[in-house]
Formats: C-alpha cells, structure tokens, sequence
C-alpha cells in the first residue's frame, strides 16, 4: 500500500511538474511559442518582458528566453555570434559596482547580497537569472535609478533633482528627463483612480501631488531606458533582454517611448505577461491584444 502511494504521488508530482506555467500568445489572440519569441529576437536588439513581480508563469518565461537567447547567440557553436546582456528594474544603478564585482568573481555572494539591496523574492524569482547570467559571463545592468531620487521627485518635484551632486546625478537620465506621453499620463491616472478612488479622479484637487507621482514615475521609466540607450552604446551586437513591471512597458509606453527619444530607431519587442486572467487557455482579443507583440497568459499553480 504504501508503495501504491508513493507511486501516485510520483505520477502527480510529474503531471503537475509537466504543466506549462504560462501560454503564449500573439496579438490576434493566436496561439504563440517560445520558438515565435526567438525568431522575433533576431530582428531587434531590446526586448522587453513586463511582469507582475510576484508570477511564477513571469519568471519562468524569463528564465526560458534567458537560456534559449544565450543557447541560439552566446554559445562558441552560434551561427549568429551576439553578446546577451541581462538588464533589470529590480537593481539601482548606483549597485552595478557591486553587481560587476559579483559576476567577476571579486566578492562573495553574501556581500553582494549585503551591498546591493536585493528585492525580498530575489532568492526565488531574480538569482537563477543572475546565476545564469555569472555562469556564463553574461553582462547584466543595474538598471532602475536610485529609489531615494525616485522619492525625491514624489515629495518636491522633478526641479529638486538640480539640487543633487554631479556624482548623484551621474546615476540618472540627463536632466530634464522626458515627461509621460499623452497616452502614459491618461493610463497613469486611470490606473491611480483605480487605486485611490474618488481623491484621484477628482484629480488634482484633491491629489495635488497626482503630477509629482507622475513625474517620478517617470523617471523610473526615463532612467531604465537610458540605461538600455548606454548598454547599446558600449555593447557591439547587443541583446538586452530587459525585466520590469508590466506597467513600464505595455502597449509600448514608459521604458519604450522614452529609449525611441534617447535611442532613434532603436528595434525593440514587447512581451507582457498577465498574471490574471481568468483562463489562460482563453484569449481575450479586447482585453490583451494591444499589451504587447506577445502577451503570456500565466498558468496559476494548483494549491
């Protein structure tokens, strides 16, 4: 009998272990593969994965393009030689110190961990990216800018960011960084309303700090893409496979429009991975087909 069990739940760790965590889609609500995303890469030099940051069906996506991205173009054997680079939102820019350090070989992961302020699901959902990255000395990029400057601009406006040294400021976009689309400000403040209820739609009135919020927001935004915008500079026949939250980058607002002004012309992809649909099996055109040039509907694990 027991051995009966043992081989029923062998058989149902298997099956659960064989579940895709997402589903990929394109636009028209077609059915996609990882295959269609590679093929995709090989037309443009950014791609961006928006996520939610605690999707399991995110991360593992991101794991899988990471891999198969240095499988096709990083590899001694590639028919296509181009250098993989890692970029994420969940590390400042004033920690790529730190990071590089790391990935050389140079310190220790515990003082990495110690110096670099890691997110709390980093052990779970961002080091097997970073490990892969170190093992196969892949660059990665700090790329968020500080968070003490992203508060800053919250609390007294953009103008406050003259006041900082030129050393802090070498740790942001060029000043004054761009403001939010038409387009970004109206989700922006569709997305506040959401959250705040009726303070926001009545907007400023009752938020008067709605446009400071807006401001800083983008600064997250202007500086990740400039940080991307210097990765191509240095980086011959570069790959940035660049990791934010979903609201950075979908329908190709935040991160995008501000790397087009820093960057023209730059060839860029957009994947946005939706952890709450209520069928990932089930596409809906309506509601996920501008999210992205691929949108992942991720597979909820079963309790």
């Amino acid at each position: 009998m027991v051995a009966v069990m043992g081989n029923v739940m062998a058989q149902e760790t298997h099956r659960q272990a064989a579940v895709p965590a997402y589903r990929i889609y394109k636009p028209d609500g077609q059915p996609g593969t990882l295959d269609d995303i590679m093929a995709a890469l090989a037309r443009v030099e950014v791609v961006f994965i928006g996520e939610s940051h605690d999707d399991p069906g995110a991360h593992a996506l991101q794991r899988d393009l990471l891999q198969a991205a240095h499988a096709r173009y990083g590899t001694d054997t590639a028919a296509e030689k181009r250098q993989v680079v890692l970029s994420l939102e969940m590390f400042e820019r004033d920690v790529q110190l730190v990071l590089d350090e790391y990935l050389a070989g140079l310190i220790p992961e515990t003082q990495f961990l110690a110096c670099s302020r890691p997110w709390n699901n980093y052990q779970s959902d961002y080091r097997p990216l970073v490990e892969f990255a170190r093992a196969q000395r892949l660059p990665v990029v700090a790329a968020n800018p500080p968070r003490r400057y992203v508060n800053l601009v919250g609390r007294e406006g953009r103008d406050a960011l003259t006041r900082l040294s030129q050393p802090a400021r070498a740790l942001l976009p060029p000043l004054p960084y761009g403001a939010a689309s038409a387009d970004y400000e109206a989700k922006f403040r569709s997305l506040m309303s959401g959250m705040h209820g009726a303070a926001a739609a009545d907007g400023e009135r009752q938020m008067p700090n709605l446009s400071r919020m807006l401001d800083a927001q983008s600064l997250w935004d202007a500086g990740m893409a400039h940080a991307i915008a210097e990765t191509l500079a240095q980086v011959p026949r570069a790959l940035v496979i660049h990791l934010n939250g979903r609201f950075h980058s979908e329908e190709g607002l935040g991160i995008p429009e501000h790397l087009a002004a820093y960057r023209k012309g730059t060839r860029m992809l957009m994947v946005t991975v939706v952890a709450d649909a209520d069928d990932p099996e089930t596409f809906d055109v309506a509601r996920f087909g501008k999210l992205g040039d691929f949108v992942v509907l991720s597979v909820k694990p079963k309790p």
